[in-house]
């Protein structure tokens, strides 16, 4: 008995931190998330991206390299002629400050 009680202690520490992960918008990693919109292709294809707290999409061309603001609103929550819907990995959203 005394060697499962810090086991299970262990474990639901485990699990405690994963609780904690909130870096990401949209509710989690962006393993497991996704966010929709629409796009006009101007940048070509995109790696993934998320809504920032601005409003404005920022979206990477590849899995390394940092994240763009889409200035120009080539990306938008609503359909709109020369806009083609998308389903994409949300991906990291640095905290603010």
């Amino acid at each position: 008995m005394r060697f499962l009680a810090p086991l299970a202690v262990v474990a639901l520490l485990g699990l405690s931190l994963g609780a904690c992960e909130d870096t990401y918008y949209h509710g989690g990693p962006y393993a497991y998330r996704y966010v929709d919109g629409y796009y006009d292709d101007f940048y070509g294809p995109f790696y993934d991206g998320y809504w920032g707290p601005d409003d404005y999409f920022y979206y990477r061309a590849g899995p390394s390299g940092g994240y763009v603001r889409d200035n120009a609103h080539h990306f938008v929550h609503g359909a709109a002629p020369g806009f083609h819907a998308f389903h994409a990995r949300a991906g990291h959203a640095p905290r603010n400050g």
